[in-house]
């Protein structure tokens, strides 16, 4: 291995106790192949499998906690008690390549489309349809609110007997909790809607039922991580001084990570604060060591995650990357780093073990990856 990459393979040790082998993660991305009836397809395993191994911890791609919540074609389920051996088999899958599994949990809200959730209805904090976009949800009434924050508790119970070592709230990238938080999607005038400090209601509540939960059904060694994106373009629109107030108080829930979702890790921000720093540095300023952060964003080679752990984050994720090159941590820590594979060859579904419909995406979603011929 390159004497320079050495940080990269520390290992990590969160407050639990729960040690990682190395600092790479593996990002949560949805891949479109489980089975119609929600349960995990025998693709997505093979496709775990071929990228498990040389990871410290796996993030799955998210699973929706109603019926409702489904935000994708081919999106596992965990909104029953039915999924939980499908579930046990994704995360055995994981674990058996010696890699920490977290389940990540969501709702899509007004994200979804209509023709694969119940009675073709969408829901959201209000009747705002996204940009670009002509589906109008429902706003939610304050006991659907209710089921659906107990609904985040109750797929968490069975992320714990299906054998996961921890859960990812997913309050980013658009969908139903970052909703709630954001002054575009959230006009409400009651308790869940206004100021920010009410837009905060609900992403809280749900972070405080998991940990409820957590605390009634599993040990001290279950992870509870959560995701969020630090700002959007919509006018109105969160910006990065709404969501330093976000970090500054999930900071204090007594979690065991925070994951930024950005497409550049050395990105600025858009709005609500100086451009004179990067968005990371200013969490991590928040942030003040209370608990770790995960980067990730086009870091595409060892140097430049090595750059991202230089800047203070604690973990780095890799998505892209490991749909193109699933041996990416293998190979650097070989000292073969000059063979990681950064195109992804038409040629190659069979080798890199993406399942067809995951597949069909990437080659034909241009600008995502680099495809070759």
């Amino acid at each position: 291995m390159n004497s320079d990459y050495k940080a990269l393979f520390d290992n990590f040790t969160f407050k639990n106790n729960i040690q990682l082998k190395n600092r790479i993660v593996m990002a949560p991305m949805t891949n479109y192949s489980s089975n119609s009836d929600g349960t995990v397809s025998d693709a997505e395993l093979d496709y775990y499998i071929r990228r498990s191994k040389g990871v410290g911890m796996v993030i799955t791609a998210c699973t929706y906690v109603t019926p409702n919540g489904k935000g994708f074609k081919g999106e596992f389920a965990g909104d029953s008690d039915d999924m939980i051996p499908s579930l046990k088999k994704l995360s055995d899958t994981i674990k058996n390549q010696g890699a920490k599994a977290v389940l990540q949990i969501f709702h899509g809200g007004r994200a979804c489309p209509p023709d694969i959730v119940p009675n073709g209805k969408i829901f959201s904090a209000s009747d705002i349809a996204a940009e670009g976009s002509s589906n109008i949800p429902q706003a939610l009434t304050k006991d659907q609110i209710n089921d659906i924050i107990i609904a985040f508790g109750d797929t968490t119970r069975r992320a714990i007997s299906a054998g996961f070592d921890g859960v990812e709230i997913h309050g980013a990238n658009g969908y139903l909790i970052h909703q709630f938080f954001s002054p575009h999607s959230n006009r409400r005038e009651d308790e869940f809607g206004g100021s920010l400090e009410k837009r905060l209601k609900f992403p809280l509540e749900v972070v405080d039922e998991v940990k409820r939960v957590v605390k009634s059904h599993a040990d001290e060694s279950f992870i509870i991580g959560y995701r969020f994106s630090p700002e959007e373009p919509s006018t109105p629109g969160i910006t990065m001084k709404d969501t330093l107030k976000l970090v500054d108080e999930l900071s204090d829930k007594d979690l065991d990570y925070l994951h930024v979702s950005l497409m550049d890790f050395w990105s600025k921000p858009r709005r609500g604060v100086e451009d004179t720093k990067t968005r990371i540095e200013y969490l991590l300023e928040t942030i003040n060591n209370r608990l770790p952060l995960i980067g990730v964003g086009s870091i595409h080679t060892p140097k430049e995650a090595k750059k991202a752990l230089d800047e203070g984050v604690d973990m780095v994720a890799l998505g892209r990357e490991l749909l193109m090159e699933p041996d990416w941590v293998e190979k650097v820590k070989e000292g073969k780093e000059s063979e990681i594979v950064t195109t992804l060859s038409k040629k190659d579904q069979d080798k890199l073990v993406i399942p067809d419909p995951l597949w069909k995406k990437l080659i034909n979603t241009k600008g995502w990856l680099p495809v070759v011929d």
